[in-house]
């Protein structure tokens, strides 16, 4: 099944801030029926156990209203693993209360930029997180996303998306009586269709990332065609990852 790269209409001036916001609500709902939360949690918990550590600042682009991150959170604390949460998006409409968020006893907060050029310096949170995002990228856009989430991130950068194949793509013509929302379920079959598989996520980075100075990558298979990629700062790799 070929990538087909087409746009999705969250992303247009056609999508209303209420059209968004009842978008985004089903995207939620498909995050937590469809393994979207677990696949964060489980390279969460990865980076704990590699690096020793079980407290991370976390960094989610293309956040929109932060149910993956904070529910996350909420789930982790159980195993002993704190996250402090900064929601970004390039749309203000998407976040939570507009365009911000109380940051106080693991509430998060809300910053409006690119994703492409983060507004933040080097090193200054623990791991950069997006969900269901790298697919709307085309391949140079998405190397330059991966060279921004590494440069800003001290751990590691985690991609949490869809994987393209026929059956998930036939599930989610089906699907529409599960998200009961048109311009969703439109968008669903867009990105299906858009996003890509593990092999070519791999052969995107071995192109960008010269051998000298080459992310350690760690891609995983979860729940109903995700896929989990850790981007390892080189640092990382060299000191615990085995």
């Amino acid at each position: 099944m070929q990538r087909v790269d087409a746009p999705e209409i969250l992303d247009s001036d056609a999508c209303s801030p209420e059209d968004a916001k009842a978008v985004l609500e089903v995207i939620g709902r498909v995050n937590r029926w469809f393994g979207g939360i677990a696949t964060t949690e489980k390279m969460v918990g990865r980076v704990a156990r590699v690096t020793g550590t079980n407290r991370f600042t976390l960094l989610e682009v293309a956040a929109g209203l932060g149910g993956v991150p904070d529910t996350a959170r909420r789930n982790l604390v159980r195993r002993g693993i704190t996250l402090d949460v900064t929601l970004l998006d390039i749309a203000p409409s998407h976040l939570p209360s507009g365009n911000s968020a109380t940051n106080g006893k693991g509430r998060n907060q809300g910053v409006v930029a690119d994703a492409l050029a983060l507004p933040f310096c080097k090193d200054a949170f623990d791991l950069v997180s997006c969900n269901l995002f790298a697919h709307h990228l085309d391949p140079l856009r998405l190397g330059q996303f991966v060279r921004e989430g590494l440069r800003v991130s001290r751990r590691a950068l985690l991609i949490n998306d869809l994987v393209r194949h026929p059956l998930h793509l036939a599930l989610a013509y089906v699907g529409y009586p599960l998200m009961r929302n048109r311009v969703a379920w439109l968008d669903g079959l867009t990105s299906v269709r858009r996003a890509y598989v593990p092999n070519e996520i791999r052969s995107m980075l071995a192109r960008d990332f010269p051998a000298a100075i080459s992310p350690r990558v760690e891609i995983s298979r979860h729940y109903l065609f995700r896929m989990g990629v850790i981007v390892w700062k080189k640092a990382i790799e060299e000191e615990r990852v085995v």
